[in-house]
């Protein structure tokens, strides 16, 4: 691959790093929001929410004006959205009647440029001349990963050298990331994702395809199997550990980044060794060992762990998908992957509702919920067979 593109590849995983930036930041300052501006749990709670909401319609809408303003346009956009959103977060509270709002509209503004990044990062990666993509792809979504990581640590010791009251410092310095990954995509050479020659399929051809709503399944499944053992997992390490609510944060959330950014960086060092859709079922088998680790393991200590082997076994199920649905629906252009990014979204707020439900059923046992929650990595090796049985018949 020509040096020129490798500065695009570098900007791309740049731009997952911002996402991970704009996911995770705030969530660390929930607690001093609820303090500084004597903000409801509720309130904050819709935060969260917002960031959801808007990064699906984000989803939903950009395949109609990426394709039209360009890639390199939207971008741009997405960096400077994501910029904006993160400078506004210390700013508007105390220019708002009500620091909520100042709060909401910032969280707003950086979710748009998180949704984009989501739905565009990915496709640009695909069209880049690339030997390997399936590894390309994986390498990608490992810097989501150790962002998530990065952001954790380095704002833990920032907050702990310089106090977390210095936080919208912190924001700021965050900023400067999506900033200049803003001006490297100005001049970065971009490639076609759909070849000359070639005629893209429109999104109603993309639904009449069987193998598609198999896919999206499996993003569904994908996102679910992650996240609905991520979101508990400071949980498991307060409880295994005993320890504190910042240190719990740091030995689960990040235990499983970790683990999963393992897993995805070392698929992308040594994938070419691999057949990616057996690597995916074999995935889906260890994630069911780990779940019945997590939810029938006497010992706390030991369903932390399966936190641990849940997020190695979770790192390639997204990228995979991802570069599955490239090499089997040929052609599937923008529109393809924004509708993947909606699945995975999906998946990923389902997964962890659906284990909340089933916990809240049964007691309050979260263990219970994360042992119903194997039906998605099953589902999602069910549908990477039956992909495999469609294009190899």
């Amino acid at each position: 691959m020509k040096q020129t593109y490798n500065r695009t590849l570098i900007a791309c995983y740049t731009g997952y790093v911002v996402q991970a930036v704009v996911n995770n930041f705030a969530p660390l300052l929930f607690l001093t929001f609820q303090n500084t501006y004597n903000i409801s749990m509720s309130r904050i709670t819709l935060l969260i929410t917002a960031n959801f909401i808007i990064q699906l319609i984000t989803d939903c809408l950009s395949a109609g004006f990426i394709d039209r303003i360009g890639y390199r346009a939207s971008l741009m956009i997405a960096h400077a959205a994501s910029a904006a959103g993160l400078i506004c977060l210390p700013l508007l509270p105390g220019l708002m009647p009500d620091p909520f709002i100042g709060l909401l509209i910032a969280v707003g503004i950086y979710a748009i440029g998180g949704g984009l990044l989501e739905v565009m990062v990915s496709p640009v990666v695909e069209a880049l001349p690339t030997k390997n993509k399936e590894k390309t792809m994986s390498m990608l979504h490992s810097f989501y990963c150790w962002g998530h990581v990065g952001v954790v640590l380095i704002s833990t010791i920032f907050f702990t050298f310089f106090g977390v009251n210095n936080w919208k410092i912190m924001a700021v310095l965050w900023a400067l990331i999506p900033l200049y990954n803003f001006f490297v995509f100005r001049k970065v050479p971009l490639c076609p994702l759909i070849e000359e020659g070639e005629e893209g399929m429109s999104s109603s051809e993309l639904i009449q395809k069987p193998a598609f709503w198999i896919l999206m399944i499996v993003m569904v499944c994908a996102g679910a199997s992650e996240q609905s053992v991520s979101q508990w997992a400071s949980t498991f390490a307060e409880q295994g550990l005993g320890v504190s609510k910042t240190i719990g944060d740091l030995a689960g959330p990040m235990f499983f980044a970790v683990c999963m950014g393992g897993s995805r960086l070392l698929y992308g060092l040594y994938g070419e060794r691999l057949n990616l859709k057996k690597a995916m079922i074999l995935s889906g088998v260890l994630c069911v060992f780990a779940y019945g680790m997590i939810s029938l393991s006497p010992a706390p200590a030991l369903s932390l762990l399966g936190c641990g082997i849940c997020g190695f076994s979770v790192g390639i199920m997204w990228p995979g998908a991802f570069s599955i649905g490239a090499s089997v629906l040929k052609g599937g252009g923008t529109a393809m992957f924004a509708f993947f990014a909606l699945a995975g979204d999906l998946g990923c707020s389902g997964g962890p509702t659906y284990v909340g439900m089933i916990s809240e059923h049964a007691g309050g046992s979260l263990k219970m919920g994360i042992q119903w929650a194997v039906i998605f990595p099953l589902l999602l090796m069910t549908g990477v067979i039956l992909i495999r049985t469609r294009r190899e018949s």
